[in-house]
C-alpha cells in the first residue's frame, strides 16, 4: 500500500492507494503517530483503497480516537463498494464521517 501525506496547518489529508490489510496497517499507524502533535484534522482518502482488513479499521479507530483527543475530527472520503460493506457490516458507519 502507498500512503501519500499532504500537511496544510493542522489538517493532514493522506491518500491510501491498495490494501489497508494486517501487513500493510503498522505503515498507516506509523504515518499518523508520525505527524506532528499539532495535527487535529484527519482526512482520509480512501478512493483508491481495494481492501481493508479488521486491522487496517482498527488503525482508523486509533486515529478517530486521537483526533478526538486533540480537539479535531477524522473524515473518510470516497471508500468504493466493497470498503464502504465493511464499514457498514462493523458498524463503523455510525462512527465515522463518511464522505461518499
Amino acid at each position: 500500500m502507498e500512503i501519500t501525506i499532504t500537511q496544510d496547518g493542522n489538517t493532514a489529508t493522506l491518500v491510501l492507494d491498495g490494501k489497508l490489510s494486517v501487513a500493510t496497517s503498522p505503515d498507516l499507524d506509523a504515518a499518523i503517530n508520525g505527524l506532528p502533535e499539532s495535527t487535529c484534522d484527519f482526512v482520509i482518502d480512501l478512493s483508491k483503497l481495494d481492501y481493508i482488513s479488521s486491522a487496517g479499521l482498527r488503525v482508523l479507530v486509533s486515529t478517530e480516537k486521537l483526533a478526538a483527543r486533540r480537539g479535531g475530527s477524522m473524515e473518510l472520503l470516497h471508500p468504493n463498494e466493497e470498503v464502504a460493506e465493511v464499514f457498514e457490516m462493523t458498524g463503523l458507519s455510525e462512527v465515522f464521517t463518511i464522505v461518499a
